[in-house]
């Protein structure tokens, strides 16, 4: 049975360089603070490297009754039995994803303008991912802005749930969440690099 899931409060890890407390710390402290749904991204160019670093993630998650997802890499997604995986426009497609995830896993598919998002067959995917909302230096290869009218466009042509990402911190969340009805909340450095990360969380709720 698919897990229920809740995209108010998306964190999404960075690396462990870029956050000032150790990554498992950060992603408990997070949870405590509000953090609905995780999702594991790592540069680890290695699988093995990449499940040690998420097993603790795992474990946190699981204790708190909150959804594992792992960022694009459908093989580590199946070797920590996460809740799901977030796939983008240049990974395995959709249809592929769940042929090998099955009906039981969460999928999120990442869409930067109309186009896709109305390209999106929205039976094989839970979730869309819009951004980036404002400029971000988080993901090097992210497409250009959409601002808050793109993601009011994109999200009312769509019936999936939507969290938007890129840029978003305690100054504009307030204006993205107003951009359209139940759009979540996906923020990286937010959290990551704060020193606080409990409270940075509750900012953003």
């Amino acid at each position: 049975m698919k897990p229920s899931f809740d995209l108010n409060l998306y964190l999404v890890t960075d690396v462990p360089a870029r956050c000032t407390l150790p990554l498992a710390e950060t992603v408990e402290a997070a949870i405590a603070g509000g953090v609905s749904i995780v999702q594991y991204r790592s540069e680890q160019p290695y699988g093995g490297a990449a499940y040690r670093e998420a097993l603790p993630i795992v474990e946190i998650c699981r204790k708190n009754g909150v959804p594992f997802i792992v960022n694009d890499r459908i093989d580590l997604a199946l070797a920590l039995d996460a809740d799901g995986v977030h796939i983008g426009q240049r990974d395995f497609p959709p249809a592929i994803a769940r042929r090998i995830l099955g009906p039981d896993k969460i999928i999120g598919f990442s869409c930067s303008n109309l186009e896709e998002v109305r390209a999106t067959d929205e039976s094989l995917v839970d979730y869309l991912g819009l951004g980036p909302a404002f400029p971000t230096q988080t993901k090097t290869d992210a497409a250009p802005a959409m601002g808050l009218d793109g993601l009011a466009v994109c999200a009312a042509a769509t019936s999936l749930p939507v969290v938007a990402i890129g840029g978003i911190n305690a100054a504009n969340a307030s204006a993205v969440r107003a951009s359209g009805p139940h759009i979540g909340l996906a923020v990286v450095s937010a959290i990551c690099a704060a020193s606080d990360p409990r409270r940075a969380a509750e900012s953003l709720r």
